[in-house]
């Protein structure tokens, strides 16, 4: 299946997460699109909602159900709990890392700011959304892109960073300082059902 390129609010809403992770989505009509999306009275069986918890995470760090389920496999490879180990992979994915220092507003922002070439890591221009950033690895936006509107942009509108990261704005670079403790991220997500879903 390819990844998703439609619009999020009408994911979201048939999800009942915000895969933005802002609820701008859910503000104003917290419920399924469509004419009979009031209606909440369908049974979901236990499949369905394991599908469920792994859409929402699928959708919300934008991946495609192939490169997905291959950082499952890495993950339950891992030592440690394969869910949080999961989560771990995403959040250090490098469109994830340019999303969390700010440098644009939507994961999908920020993977099209990495497609684009306008990042370094290390000082070595990286294009891969998918590229692992590893802990201590400098994050920053290239030499000649430091006026890019968009990222700019961004920049200014991010108030608050997760204190896994670190960002100095007038270097325009910022870097991952440890992977994110699991009350870091989102609460609303349960890891335990994608395991589940995977290791039926």
């Amino acid at each position: 299946m390819a990844r998703y390129t439609g619009p999020a609010y009408k994911k979201s809403r048939r999800l009942g997460f915000s895969t933005l992770e802002n609820g701008k989505e859910l503000a104003r009509r917290p419920y399924a699109p469509g004419i009979h999306g009031a209606d909440k009275r369908r049974k979901v069986s236990e499949y369905g909602i394991q599908m469920q918890e792994k859409q929402k995470v699928r959708f919300m760090y934008g991946l495609n159900e192939k490169q997905f389920h291959k950082l499952f496999e890495k993950a339950s490879k891992m030592k440690g709990n394969t869910g949080h180990n999961f989560l771990n992979l995403l959040e250090s994915r490098l469109d994830n890392v340019v999303y969390r220092l700010g440098l644009a507003k939507t994961r999908r922002a920020a993977r099209q700011v990495v497609n684009h070439g306008h990042i370094t890591v290390n000082g070595v221009k990286v294009n891969i959304p998918s590229y692992q950033v590893k802990v201590g690895d400098i994050v920053a936006v290239k030499e000649n892109s430091s006026d890019h509107p968009a990222i700019k942009e961004a920049v200014e509108a991010t108030l608050n960073r997760p204190a896994f990261v670190e960002f100095d704005a007038k270097k325009m670079a910022g870097k991952l300082l440890r992977l994110p403790d699991r009350s870091e991220l989102n609460q609303e997500i349960n890891e335990t059902l994608i395991v589940e879903f995977y290791n039926r």
